[in-house]
């Protein structure tokens, strides 16, 4: 009787390479002999076996060359009429046994199943036809009640669960454990090995591990890409709030241009101012208005003392200073009575002082 089977393995991270036009090429084991249950129509189980001599043999070796990989098995077999529908990429032409496992190299080119395969979509499944002999017999120590023969594969696919066992794997990580059977002969049933200790199974208790192990090993890929791209995500958020932060302080530091012209006149006014009072071969270069200030004050009375003066206090007592002089004209004696100005000039730099208070309070407010 001849029948279409689907067979799963997985294959190792370090096996995947990318090329420079974005496509993953792939060497790994995709099959090996062995005793494997199938479902029959009516839910019952099968346990084949894939015999050496059969599944390696020279034409089913050759059927795996230059056949197209598909996203999941298709619900026909891929033939030319259906190829472009169906084959997201293809295997090369180099099948050949190594390890008592049939390996193949592939290329898979299309973006959507490459993503996938990043996701953790990292197992493989032969689509293949066989003779199905009814025999029973025992391989390796596990019974089974049929032969697969004249095997001849039409597809190999992308799949999410595993039949064949994690040895043969895309793997994103370490297996916690892994199915065999041990090679003494006999009867023995297959070994699960965990923890470092052997436990005999049943095949399909077997066949049940292998499939609860690839559905971890493709959730602990997706939970690494997860925690990685949150990493990234948590990185770019600081990195854009400290930007935005920056971008605030530099456009609260920032001067615009009516600042930088008001106090460009704010400069040429008090240089005017000053020359009353210190002569046109004062230096400016390089002096702060405050120094100025304090040098016409002093140049009007040399007893005063800036000693303890703030800033607010120098400019009304320069303000007033300039509108007195404006009125009477300067000379050394016309300034503040030389020493402690008087109780109506003391009143005058108050004044002045409201005024500056008041002005700098419109500033901060526009």
């Amino acid at each position: 009787m001849k029948v279409q089977r689907f067979d799963k393995s997985l294959i190792n991270d370090s096996n995947i390479q990318e090329t420079q036009e974005g496509y993953l090429t792939v060497k790994a084991p995709v099959t090996r002999p062995g005793v494997f249950p199938y479902m029959r129509a009516d839910g019952s189980v099968h346990m084949e076996a894939k015999l050496p001599e059969y599944l390696f043999a020279g034409d089913t070796i050759a059927s795996l060359n230059a056949k197209p990989v598909t996203d999941d098995h298709p619900t026909e077999p891929v033939t030319a009429a259906n190829y472009q529908q169906y084959a997201k990429g293809m295997t090369h032409t180099d099948a050949a046994v190594y390890d008592n496992k049939l390996f193949v190299s592939f290329t898979i080119t299309d973006s959507a199943t490459i993503q996938k395969i990043k996701d953790g979509k990292r197992e493989l499944s032969l689509g293949f036809e066989s003779e199905i002999i009814e025999e029973q017999g025992t391989y390796n120590g596990e019974r089974y009640d049929a032969v697969q023969k004249a095997v001849i594969v039409n597809h190999l696919a992308i799949v999410e669960e595993g039949r064949v066992g994690p040895e043969i794997a895309i793997r994103g990580d370490s297996a916690a454990f892994m199915v065999d059977s041990k090679n003494e002969g006999g009867t023995k049933m297959p070994v699960l090995k965990f923890d470092g200790k052997d436990f005999e199974v049943d095949s399909v208790v077997k066949a049940n591990f292998d499939s609860l192990q690839s559905k971890l090993d493709a959730a602990n890929a997706k939970a690494e890409k997860v925690d990685a791209l949150e990493g990234e995500r948590d990185g770019l958020k600081t990195q854009l709030e400290k930007t935005e932060a920056d971008l605030k302080e530099a456009k609260e530091k920032a001067v615009s241009d009516e600042d930088i012209a008001e106090a460009v006149q704010e400069r040429a006014e008090l240089q005017d101012s000053a020359k009353a009072f210190l002569g046109d071969s004062y230096d400016f270069k390089g002096k702060s208005a405050r120094e100025i200030k304090v040098a016409a004050i002093t140049k009007a009375d040399e007893a005063f003392k800036e000693d303890g003066k703030s800033d607010d206090y120098i400019n009304a007592f320069y303000d007033a200073m300039s509108s007195n002089a404006k009125k009477q004209g300067f000379t050394n004696d016309a300034n503040f009575s030389k020493g402690k100005p008087s109780p109506e000039k003391e009143e005058e730099i108050e004044k002045k002082k409201a005024e500056r208070l008041n002005l700098n309070k419109k500033k901060e407010d526009k």
